[in-house]
């Protein structure tokens, strides 16, 4: 009797690919999306900050500006080669 309302069965088997390729597509658009916002996160993040110093330029510069003196400055940049 059940395959008098449903058709015998192979009615609505359209209706189930239907539904598989609707799953699929949204899986596909959704990885889709998830890359392109990655890669423009990656490109987007903002302009590059100054160089850092390195050791001997933080040093060179403690000295100019008097924070150090010749022989505390001499000993650090022995202690940096």
């Amino acid at each position: 009797m059940w395959h008098v309302w449903n058709g015998g069965g192979y009615g609505w088997w359209w209706l189930g690919m239907l539904g598989m390729a609707l799953f699929w597509g949204v899986v596909i658009v959704a990885i889709i999306i998830a890359v392109r916002a990655l890669g423009d996160r990656a490109r987007y993040a903002g302009p590059p900050g100054p160089p850092r110093e390195t050791p001997l330029e933080i040093l060179q510069r403690r000295y100019a500006s008097g924070e150090i003196d010749k022989r505390e400055f001499e000993e650090k940049k022995k202690d940096l080669s």
